[in-house]
């Protein structure tokens, strides 16, 4: 059994590494592509189809995700995990479909810090 001098010494230990983790910040993103896509969804159907409004969920998505993205690292993340959904997604898309999904920030008023584009260039996001 341990002495009571050693378990204070590793409960400080304990104290001091999980102290530090959360003091420390971290340099990864913390929002994942997981959460782009579900985010995401709602604006599926518009950006293939078209039509005349933006849905509400769609808009929704944005600015949930536009308000997740605190750092520079989750923006950059968001942007690669965006553009790599459209190039990897099986569809191919029209000038057309990506003029729609590049317009869904404005006209869900949302202010994002890059253009999304398959051609944006995530690690200039600030």
């Amino acid at each position: 059994m341990a002495s009571l001098q050693e378990s204070v010494v590793s409960l400080a230990i304990l104290c001091l590494v999980l102290g530090a983790t959360t003091i420390i910040p971290k340099a990864q993103a913390q929002v994942t592509c997981g959460q782009v896509v579900s985010n995401l969804t709602p604006c599926i159907s518009y950006v293939v189809y078209g039509g005349a409004t933006v849905p509400g969920q769609c808009c929704n998505g944005i600015r949930n995700l536009n308000s997740m993205a605190r750092t520079k690292q989750d923006r950059q993340a968001v942007c690669n995990c965006i553009k790599n959904g459209v190039r990897n997604s099986g569809f191919t898309y029209s000038k057309y479909n990506l003029n729609l999904a590049a317009s869904l920030p404005k006209k869900c008023r949302v202010n994002i810090p890059y253009q999304i584009s398959p051609d944006t260039d995530c690690a200039g996001v600030q």
